[in-house]
């Protein structure tokens, strides 16, 4: 990348924006490590199939200084994510106009972002209302073993079959079927489905990220078989690694959930949308998938 400074006067002040490319996308989540985000190891390829025009670069000349995700979901819902400017072109008006793309992008949808909690008035003069919050929670892999009887089986989750993406759908506000068929089945990761009377009853994956892991969905019926999903999802990493798990504060069975594994608050987003808000059914929602796509 070239500095500033090598950049023609023209180049300086004339942004293109165009879709990134796949290779980009994982240069983009290098952006996203340095901002102290965490993404996955293998995150790119999941992202990137969820809407492959998704992605938006913002470019001085040939110089990549900014990035967005503006991803459609079916044809309703949008989410905004991975809204980056590199430091050296700060303030130069990169930031905005790469954000009214993606608006623009998502014209006639209703979006969903997790921003920065400081930020909300500036999302709220776009449109959007605060839902709830979202916290990241960390701590320490453990091998966990419950002693009492299980309300439930616990098993591997081998690959998206249609029980789990009917599961899925009650959880997100559109079509994401692509997305999570990639996503459950990431390099290193790990996927467990909890199933009572037969019946799928829970599901959650575990993924190895720049630093640590990170856990996401976790989406249960109750409370003790999400703490089953994690107490296994925990247990098939390395101990003493990492764990990061982020919550909707707003399900108190979830906050219960990692104050027993004791999990510390690290980070806080305001979950936003424009228009009606998603009816989803926090309390079964013990761990959002990512920030970065909904």
């Amino acid at each position: 990348m070239r500095p500033p400074s090598e950049l023609t006067p023209t180049e300086m002040t004339t942004l293109q924006i165009r879709p990134m490319t796949r290779a980009e996308l994982g240069a983009g989540l290098d952006w996203a490590a340095d901002e102290g985000w965490n993404p996955g190891l293998h995150d790119a390829d999941s992202f990137h199939a969820a809407d492959p025009g998704g992605f938006l670069l913002g470019l001085l000349g040939a110089e990549p200084v900014s990035m967005i995700s503006a991803v459609r979901y079916g044809a309703g819902f949008g989410f905004i994510g991975f809204y980056i400017v590199r430091p050296a072109f700060r303030g130069q008006g990169h930031g905005i106009a790469i954000w009214r793309a993606a608006m623009e992008r998502l014209a006639g949808r209703t979006i969903g972002l997790d921003g920065v909690v400081a930020q909300q008035a500036s999302y709220r003069r776009s449109g959007f209302a605060l839902a709830w919050n979202n916290v990241r929670y960390e701590g320490v892999a453990r091998r966990i073993e419950r002693a009492d009887a299980p309300q439930g089986s616990i098993e591997p989750l081998m690959q998206a079959s249609a029980e789990l993406l009917d599961y899925d759908a009650a959880f997100f506000p559109d079509d994401r079927r692509r997305f999570v068929r990639l996503w459950i089945a990431q390099a290193g990761s790990t996927a467990l489905a909890a199933r009572r009377r037969g019946r799928l009853a829970g599901y959650g994956a575990i993924r190895p990220c720049r630093s640590g892991f990170k856990v996401g969905p976790l989406f249960a019926d109750d409370a003790d078989l999400a703490d089953r999903l994690l107490c296994g999802l925990v247990s098939r990493v390395p101990p003493g690694e990492p764990v990061q798990l982020d919550i909707p504060a707003t399900n108190p069975s979830a906050l219960e959930l990692v104050r027993t594994h004791g999990m510390r608050p690290v980070f806080e987003t305001a979950r936003m949308y424009t228009g009606v808000a998603p009816q989803l059914p926090i309390a079964r929602l013990f761990g959002i998938t990512t920030f970065e796509l909904g």
